[in-house]
């Protein structure tokens, strides 16, 4: 007979065996906002299953034991051959065919397309956030290619099926590919135009031969990558297939793989070409405005991406308030303990308003959608990644001394959550891309006014910031010093904006009070205590 000593009490049980999608509220108003008529029930359908799938508690053993045993580098075979591969453990390849399954690759071709594969997207994230990069990459690679007609046809028919097919072999053969990119180098980093990569053209038709360092390369053994190279005529960007048509492996040395703070069971490697064969994309001389319509698409899944992060830690605190018991009663019914319960779950769902939003207007695609993209999603992108340690860091301490324990697995969205803030570039590079925005594209400007213009008397604490907004735009000259401020500003009136539109009441409250209104402290959890924080906390729960 077991000790007294050893009967387990007071203990939470796992959040697992739950429907990812359905149990949250802001995922699945904001799908059904924004879905087209005659669409949200197939939607629904999909993401209920996908969403079912990342709360299950097999597909949590695969995100576990894919980051417990992390991507391995084989250089060599046993004779001394270069083969640079690298080895995924098995769950590895079961989150990716899933993922892409689920047709989290394929946006661009379908109704809905965008809104419908950053739910999905946003779900499968808190399954596992390091398979999301080769999704990410591949799905946002398709308009980078359609620069070259020739090349599109090719390649996004795989780019965007449901079918996962690891393994080099040429690209032709396969019915489904992912892709990758190589921009960074280790004397520039944000800087490509300061890359130095060689391009020498072999040929008329666009083929060339590349010679240089690749500093970040994730996801290595994708069936192709775009990268930054510096042709005759300027910095270009080009397709480099990992093996050649003729079966041949193409020169793609794989020097180390990063030991990286988080996205363990993702592989990120430093790459050199030696006569690397590769295709041009566009023009010479044009290789940033090429791929910079992947990089945009990427800068929203890092919107997504983030917010992912942050509803499941959300939904792990909640969870937890919920069970645990301390000094006579649930910690969810305590009020201090609801009050940085309320403070997480506003972050969180401003956040996911916001990613769903972007993804809607990448559907809408108007002349005025596209304007508001240029602006909000650098503003987007800086914030809300920005907010994704902090709410990640608060949720932990929710748990206690459980949430620092590998076990709860909140160590991990930890260590995952400054990810999304440094990638695609980091917070100053959007908040100068932001500036860069407003001095050379008035129409982006005009866009943005109107979208939060919408929700405009309805809230005086958001008319108030959107005031300050104005005086603060008016005058742009020696602006970079104060330009985090400003798209601070930018992003918050927007959150406010979109969530006095649509969120409940309550919500929009205790955000306009805090975020704009300035009755907040500097740490979460201390809110105004006369707000209804009881049903910002129960809108939360991952259970209903």
């Amino acid at each position: 007979m077991a000790a007294s000593t050893h009967t387990v009490t007071n203990q939470v049980p796992p959040l697992v065996g739950y429907d990812v999608f359905g149990t949250d509220r802001a995922l699945r108003e904001s799908v059904e906002r924004h879905s087209a008529p005659g669409l949200l029930d197939a939607t629904r359908a999909e993401l209920t299953a996908l969403g079912r799938a990342a709360g299950s508690p097999e597909v949590q053993e695969w995100g576990r034991r894919a980051n417990e045993h992390p991507p391995v580098l084989r250089t060599h075979d046993r004779y001394g051959e270069r083969i640079d591969e690298v080895e995924f453990h098995p769950d590895w390849h079961r989150l990716l065919d899933r993922g892409v399954g689920a047709g989290l690759t394929d946006a661009w071709g379908r109704p809905d397309g965008h809104l419908r594969r950053a739910a999905g997207f946003f779900v499968w994230t808190q399954a596992e956030a390091g398979n999301g990069c080769p999704l990410s990459m591949t799905h946002a690679a398709v308009p980078a290619l359609r620069a070259d007609p020739a090349l599109a046809a090719r390649w996004e028919p795989r780019l965007t099926s449901h079918r996962y097919e690891p393994g080099l072999r040429p690209a032709a053969g396969k019915a489904g590919a992912l892709f990758g990119m190589g921009m960074t180098e280790k004397q520039g980093g944000s800087d490509v135009r300061a890359n130095t990569t060689a391009a020498v053209p072999l040929d008329a038709a666009g083929e060339y031969l590349l010679t240089g360092h690749k500093w970040f390369c994730s996801a290595p053994m994708c069936d192709g990558f775009l990268v930054l190279a510096r042709a005759p005529g300027g910095l270009t960007c080009f397709l480099v297939p990992r093996v050649l048509a003729d079966g041949t492996r193409n020169v793609f040395r794989l020097q180390r793989l990063k030991d990286k703070l988080g996205n363990r069971s993702n592989a990120s490697a430093e790459v050199e070409f030696e006569d690397t064969w590769a295709q041009r994309v566009g023009e010479e001389g044009r290789g940033v405005r090429t791929i910079i319509e992947m990089v945009a698409a990427t800068r929203l899944d890092c919107v997504l991406g983030s917010a992912a992060l942050m509803r499941q830690s959300v939904a792990q605190a909640v969870h937890h308030a919920t069970y645990r018991s301390a000094f006579g009663g649930e910690l969810i019914d305590k009020p201090l303990m609801r009050n940085v319960l309320a403070d997480l779950a506003l972050e969180s769902e401003a956040a996911t308003t916001l990613g769903l939003r972007l993804a809607a207007a990448y559907d809408a695609d108007t002349e005025r959608d596209r304007a508001f993209l240029r602006l909000a999603v650098p503003a987007a992108k800086y914030w809300v990644t920005k907010r994704c340690t902090p709410v990640t860091a608060e949720a932990l301490e929710c748990l206690g001394g459980n949430g620092y324990v590998e076990e709860s697995g909140m160590p991990r969205l930890l260590r995952e959550s400054p990810l999304n803030s440094i990638w695609e570039g980091s917070g100053n590079v959007q908040a100068l891309d932001v500036l860069r925005a407003l001095q050379r594209e008035p129409a982006a400007l005009n866009a943005f006014l109107q979208e939060v213009g919408e929700a405009r008397g309805a809230d005086h604490r958001l008319d108030g910031a959107i005031k300050a907004l104005l005086t603060e735009l008016a005058d742009l000259s020696g602006i970079e010093a104060r330009a985090r401020r400003l798209v601070e500003r930018i992003a918050l009136v927007l959150q406010g904006s979109l969530l006095v539109r649509w969120a409940p009441p309550e919500v929009a409250d205790a955000f306009c009070a805090s975020r704009l209104g300035g009755d907040w402290g500097t740490a979460f959890g201390t809110l105004p205590h006369t707000l209804d924080l009881a049903s910002v906390v129960d809108r939360a729960r991952p259970g209903g």
